[in-house]
């Protein structure tokens, strides 16, 4: 592939960049900006959200028609890691998760006619939603074929019992993407729906406190109790919920990456700024060598995870399921998150320790990256049994 952007993604990617460092990064500095769960507050967001939008810098995941810019997915690539750089950012422009996700599915599986229902406001930035499918024990998680949430048939509705946990934006959304068992069939027994926040049957149990920083609406325990969804209300067709999720989770797990890369270049940002001014032994930290150890080794990590990003971008383009390549994105760049905030930390001591820069939130946000959207060790199963198959051919330049 050119790594080279066209005229008009490397617009976009400027633009966003300069947009990041004026409207976005000014609200990490200001505490009563943020709610209880150390993200911004929503109503903080309303005004830097419509400059977003005017400058035609908003869904970049979304066709022009929905107002969307439409730029692929690797256009995306190279916006999101901009936008990535600040701790608000994605959420300044709607590429935020797990919207960002639920907004691509949608667009791919729902028919025209329903998509203004359910589709527009989301990209509109009216209302969150929410994409619920993993159980608590023994039910699904990264093993999607052990769900216990059951949807049976009555007539032309769909009737819902079980139990879902670590749901993120549960709390506060009004869509609901719901995957549950409509078969013992291992490959064809899930079915996707859609469900309303005013629906009546399910409940939100509680909001799970988690280590890090929060999405708006946490991570919630849900319950289903007899909700009843109408047979319109289901996407594509009885048993196609594993395809529905695999469609969702290709694409989402890779604009993790892109975020994520974005997060960690801030990182060794925020470094860089502190070894080139502080002075140790008659000089600055720069000029010591285990210092610049230390930056290249970090430098070079996140280099290549823009590498294994951008190729699994092109592929996704390209029309490919891109598996084996999103997969090598994803163990790498979580890895590299965690690997570069953690060096910046180290870099700036005390300071990088304290609440005085945005090091200690990226720290505990970025733990979780090892495990959102698949696990690292079920990713490098994916790529075992993608090598044992393929063979030589793993390494094919087609």
């Amino acid at each position: 592939m050119d790594f080279t952007l066209s005229p008009e993604i490397d617009d976009y990617r400027r633009r966003v960049r300069a947009f990041v460092d004026e409207h976005v990064m000014p609200l990490e500095d200001d505490p009563n900006l943020r709610d209880e769960h150390d993200m911004i507050l929503e109503e903080a967001l309303v005004p830097v959200r419509a400059k977003a939008k005017a400058e035609g810098l908003w869904c970049f995941q979304m066709p022009k028609k929905r107002g969307g810019q439409e730029v692929g997915i690797v256009g995306m690539a190279a916006c999101y890691e901009e936008m990535g750089r600040s701790i608000f950012g994605p959420v300044a422009f709607n590429c935020m998760a797990p919207d960002d996700g639920n907004m691509m599915v949608l667009e791919k599986t729902l028919p025209e006619d329903k998509k203004d229902r359910w589709l527009q406001p989301i990209v509109d930035g009216t209302v969150r939603s929410s994409f619920v499918m993993t159980e608590p024990m023994p039910g699904g998680g990264s093993d999607p074929s052990a769900m216990l949430t059951t949807a049976e048939k009555k007539g032309d509705r769909w009737i819902i019992n079980g139990d879902k946990w670590f749901i993120t934006g549960g709390e506060g959304a009004k869509v609901y993407i719901l995957i549950a068992k409509t078969s013992d069939d291992p490959r064809k027994g899930l079915t996707a729906f859609l469900f309303d926040a005013d629906d009546k049957g399910w409940s939100i149990e509680r909001r799970i406190p988690i280590m890090g920083p929060e999405e708006h609406g946490g991570h919630c325990e849900l319950r289903f109790d007899g909700l009843e969804i109408p047979d319109e209300h289901r996407l594509l067709n009885v048993g196609d919920g594993l395809k529905v999720t695999q469609m969702r989770l290709g694409t989402a797990r890779l604009t993790h990456c892109m975020r994520w890369l974005g997060m960690a270049k801030r990182a060794m940002e925020i470094a860089a700024d502190y070894v080139t001014k502080r002075e140790s032994f008659g000089m600055t930290l720069a000029e010591h060598e285990g210092v610049q150890w230390m930056l290249g080794e970090a430098a070079a990590d996140i280099h290549l995870g823009r590498l294994l990003t951008m190729h699994a971008a092109w592929k996704l383009d390209q029309g490919d399921f891109a598996r084996k390549e999103v997969s090598m994105a994803k163990i790498h760049v979580a890895d590299t998150l965690h690997k570069a905030i953690d060096t910046a930390i180290q870099l700036c001591g005390a300071r990088g320790y304290s609440k005085d820069t945005p090091l200690e939130w990226m720290y505990r946000y970025a733990r979780q990256a090892r495990l959102v959207d698949g696990a690292s060790e079920v990713h490098k199963m994916v790529l075992s049994r993608t090598f044992l198959n393929e063979g030589m051919d793993f390494w094919s330049w087609g």
